[in-house]
C-alpha cells in the first residue's frame, strides 16, 4: 500500500522561504504544510496555508535547537508527512532528523549563493537527505552525492 504524499516545507523565513515558495508550480495542488518564523513575511506569503511556528533567533542557538526539536517531534507526529523539503536555515536541522526516524524522505536544495562552501545548515542535514540539490556545479566538490538542480531563480 503506497502512502500518500504530503509535504512538510521547512525553514527560515525570509530569502529561505521565499526560495522554497518559488518552487508553487510543484507543490500547488500537494497536501502540505509550512514550518517557519512567525514573522510579518511568512505570514503574508503563507496566507491561507497551513503553518507552524519555528521559534527564533535559531542561528548558533542552542535554546534554539532544544525548542525546535521538540515543535518537531510534536508537529512530525501529528502531520506525519512522506517528505520534508528545505533550503535551510537552523529549523531545518531537528526537522530533518526527527522526521528521518519517523521515516520521512527528505529533499535539501543548498541556497543559491552558496558556490564553493557550504552552509551550516546544509552540513548538518547532508547525512539524512535523501536528494541533496545544489544550484552550482562547484558545489558537487564540497557535497559529493549532490545533484546539480541549476538556478531555480
Amino acid at each position: 500500500m503506497e502512502k500518500k504524499l504530503k509535504i512538510c516545507f521547512v525553514g527560515s523565513s525570509g530569502g529561505h522561504l521565499a526560495h522554497l515558495y518559488m518552487l508553487k508550480q510543484y507543490w500547488q495542488d500537494k497536501d502540505r504544510f509550512w514550518v517557519t518564523f512567525d514573522k510579518e513575511d511568512a505570514r503574508s506569503l503563507l496566507k491561507g496555508e497551513k503553518m507552524y511556528s519555528a521559534y527564533f533567533p535559531s542561528n548558533r542557538s542552542i535554546k534554539a535547537l532544544v525548542i525546535n526539536t521538540i515543535r518537531a517531534i510534536k508537529i512530525l507526529r501529528k502531520e506525519r508527512p512522506t517528505l520534508i523539503v528545505t533550503s535551510g536555515a537552523a529549523p531545518a536541522i531537528p526537522f530533518f532528523w526527527i522526521g528521518k526516524l519517523y521515516g520521512a524522505r527528505t529533499i535539501y536544495i543548498e541556497v543559491f549563493d552558496r558556490i564553493d562552501k557550504p552552509t551550516i545548515s546544509g552540513r548538518l542535514c547532508y547525512p539524512v537527505t535523501d536528494k541533496f540539490l545544489v544550484e552550482w556545479e562547484e558545489m558537487k566538490q564540497v557535497y559529493p552525492k549532490a545533484i546539480n538542480l541549476g538556478s531555480i531563480f
